[in-house]
């Protein structure tokens, strides 16, 4: 599966929860309890909710700004593969 498919599909599991994880996440700016994998996926799904998607340079620079906004619904999804 290409890199494309991949953060389109997070991207649809994460507009589920995502929300509801920017407003529980805006408390604390960086978690302390996060693994790599939930901070993986949580900037994956933020570089999915990137204003331009098209520019991987500015879906990441997004992703590298915003991704503890995301780590809720990055926990919500994976707890949900478990």
């Amino acid at each position: 599966m290409n890199t494309s498919r991949r953060i389109l599909l997070t991207a649809l599991a994460g507009l589920a929860v995502a929300p509801t994880a920017v407003a529980a996440a805006v408390t604390s700016p960086v978690p302390d309890d996060v693994t790599v994998a939930e901070e993986r996926f949580a900037r994956v799904i933020a570089a999915a909710h990137a204003p331009d998607v098209t520019c991987a340079r500015q879906a990441e620079r997004y992703a590298d700004a915003h991704w503890p906004e995301y780590v809720v619904a990055a926990k919500a999804v994976l707890d949900a593969r478990v």
